[in-house]
Formats: C-alpha cells, structure tokens, sequence
C-alpha cells in the first residue's frame, strides 16, 4: 500500500487530496477518507495537500499509525469513490489538533 489515510482525517474530512489524485485512488465515508492500495500508484502528490497532515507513505507511519494499513483497505472496499473535492466536515477545526480519534471514525 503506497499512501495511507490516517488518524488526523477523522472528522476533519478534507479533501484537497482527492482533487489532484491522478487515479481516483480515494473513497469517503461519513468521518473519514481511505486510499484504495490496488489503485494508488504511489505519486505521492495527495500527501502535500492534506491540510490536516493525515497522508503519509506506507513506509513512514509511526507504530500506533499501522492500524490504518488495514483500515484504508479494507474501507476502501465498501464505501463510494469520491472524485472532486468537498467541503471539510462543519466542525472539522474543533478536531483538527485531536489525538485518539479512532472511535470517532463512522463505518
């Protein structure tokens, strides 16, 4: 899996990524957005665009980060692609600095 949605998404939402991914790698839920790994072709041009911080490579996330492997896969099975950018979720900057957000992200 090349990049990885994590953490800093949830019930932020931005979607700043989506509008220049050249694959249309990024599927949405309610709280959260995940990278498809079967699509993504590792350009790394979402990264950089997250204002939240929340997108980083496989390779570079953190131990209490390897949890979102699995999630952005397994995600991005069941929920819509998205293909143009949205508006951040209405609250998104009460959550923006917030740590221990995983119970917050809405299947």
């Amino acid at each position: 899996m090349p990049y990885v949605v994590t953490e800093n998404c949830i019930r932020c939402k931005h979607t700043n990524c989506v509008s220049v991914c050249p694959v249309d790698c990024f599927h949405e839920g309610p709280t959260f957005l995940a990278i498809d790994p079967e699509v993504c072709i590792d350009c790394g041009v979402c990264e950089p665009e997250c204002p939240a911080d929340a997108i980083r490579p496989h390779d570079r996330l953190t131990e209490d980060q390897l949890i979102y492997v699995q999630l952005n896969r397994e995600l991005a099975q069941v929920w819509p692609g998205i293909y143009e950018q949205k508006d951040p979720l209405p609250d998104y900057k009460k959550w923006e600095n917030v740590k221990g957000k995983l119970s917050e992200l809405v299947r």
